[in-house]
């Protein structure tokens, strides 16, 4: 080969390497930027246009159902799974042999995730099991686990049960030593309990309940071994006003007297100093406390006569804002953040805790009475009775609906209950998917759905479950 042909092939050579090369860097660019738009939510749809696009992200119990958004099929598609949607509404429906159905419209934002993870399909054909009969009780209460349940009667033995059990066998407590409204016999039999609960909190422990009495005792029941409960109107010698646990193992509580508020340490039964005074709501998560209290009356203006203050564990106030008019307020964590809620008459004004950036306003149709915050902070929920709202945190809306009475209830995490008639009635928590999931039962004991696998009620004197997973 001359050296002509020789010098023309390195040139040709050297030409296909730059061009080679030359397409490799345009396709990772190009790479690089349909990657930045589909995680920024840009995607192609069905006409080829580009356009930005949310991800839902869809659970259920149980798992395995069938996922039809707006009215379509897509194929082999089931829970438990993600899906890139354009923003805009979408409808789901969910679906599964044997059991009921579950539907929700929803608003995918553009480049977000949008997460369903609490749907729940009941099991159509249940069967009905009679577990233990509680022909005496008065009052009864489960645990936040839902694994356990006390249930009370007019005398001093109480019972335990593990509801998680495949066997029911209640497990005798008893209170004689613990509350002061009890008669004893001398023939040393069981005596009766003359007092009346009124309120029960569960610390997170599942271990300790705090109780109120009409006679206004306050009690800490250690539900493993009630020898070691606190009665803590009897050890202070106070009658307080409100007590509230702050932290899991109801080793610290939050105690109100007189507008004033103090912590416990329960394990030294030593109370603090006064913290704040004159507070008209308050509200807690982990070791911050936030309040709501009136000013001073030399320190008042004509425009501000409250403050928002909060307590972290150094128990030293930081005010937070000032307020023109007295506020229902509670505090919340939602994924890595911290919101405060303001309720003041018909109107919510939402916060992010950090130099308490306001976050969304809102009005509501009805003036509610009371504020909470639901399960893991996804949610919080206002009522005035069977009025109900309910602010959701994934969505940033407020839903506005009404339930068949006003003693509404937790079944799980995510669904509310009412005893209507005999029927118990389930909602999610915005109010939707209602359904009647059971008859023939007892208003005034609790229900609740254990493991995903039970669902307890009481039913003329008798702890009833029915199975939830077919089998």
């Amino acid at each position: 080969m001359s050296s002509m042909d020789l010098e023309k092939t390195k040139r040709t050579q050297s030409l296909k390497i730059i061009i080679s090369e030359a397409i490799m860097v345009i396709a990772v660019i190009i790479t690089v930027i349909v990657l930045a738009l589909a995680v920024s939510g840009y995607w192609l749809n069905s006409d080829f246009k580009v356009e930005r696009q949310g991800l839902l992200q869809i659970s259920s119990i149980p798992t395995g159902a069938a996922v039809e958004i707006d009215g379509e099929s897509p194929w082999l598609q089931r829970t438990n799974t993600s899906k890139v949607l354009s923003s805009g509404t979408h409808t789901i429906k969910l679906s599964k042999d044997g059991y009921d159905t579950w539907s929700k419209t929803i608003d995918i934002r553009e480049g977000l995730l949008y997460r369903i993870h609490y749907p729940r399909l009941f099991l159509k054909n249940r069967e009905t099991e009679s577990t233990v009969s509680l022909p005496d009780a008065t009052f009864s209460t489960v645990s936040p686990d839902r694994n356990t349940l006390l249930a009370t009667n007019n005398t001093t033995e109480w019972s335990v049960i593990k509801l998680s059990d495949e066997k029911i066998v209640p497990k005798p407590m008893d209170i004689s030593k613990v509350f002061s409204g009890v008669t004893m016999p001398d023939d040393g039999s069981k005596g009766t309990f003359d007092d009346k609960i009124i309120q029960a909190d569960w610390a997170k422990d599942n271990a300790h309940i705090l109780i109120k009495t009409q006679n206004h005792e306050w009690i800490l029941l250690n539900v493993d071994n009630s020898k070691d409960s606190i009665n803590l109107t009897k050890e202070f010698g106070i009658v307080f006003d409100e007590v509230e646990i702050l932290n899991n193992s109801a080793s610290s509580l939050l105690v109100s007297q007189d507008q004033s508020l103090r912590k416990i340490d329960v394990s030294n039964r030593q109370i603090s100093a006064i913290l704040a005074e004159k507070v008209i709501s308050l509200d807690h998560y982990e070791n911050e406390i936030v309040f709501v209290a009136e000013k001073d009356s030399d320190l008042q203006d004509d425009k501000n006569k409250y403050t928002l203050g909060i307590i972290k564990g150094d128990n030293k106030i930081t005010e937070l804002a000032d307020l023109e008019e007295s506020a229902k307020v509670v505090i919340s964590r939602f994924y890595d953040d911290k919101y405060v809620t303001l309720l003041n008459k018909n109107q919510v004004k939402l916060y992010k805790e950090v130099e308490l950036e306001e976050v969304k306003t809102f009005e509501l149709p009805f003036t509610p009475q009371n504020i909470k915050v639901g399960h893991a902070g996804e949610f919080i929920i206002m009522d005035d009775g069977a009025k109900i709202a309910t602010l959701d945190m994934e969505a940033l809306d407020i839903i506005d609906w009404q339930a068949e009475s006003a003693s509404v209830q937790w079944l799980d995490d995510d669904m509310f209950y009412v005893i209507s008639n005999g029927d118990l009635i389930v909602y999610d928590f915005d109010g939707l998917n209602r359904r009647v999931i059971a008859n023939g039962v007892s208003s005034g004991f609790p229900a609740t759905i254990t493991e995903d696998k039970w669902l307890y009620y009481f039913s003329n004197g008798v702890l009833t479950r029915e199975g939830l997973i077919a089998r």
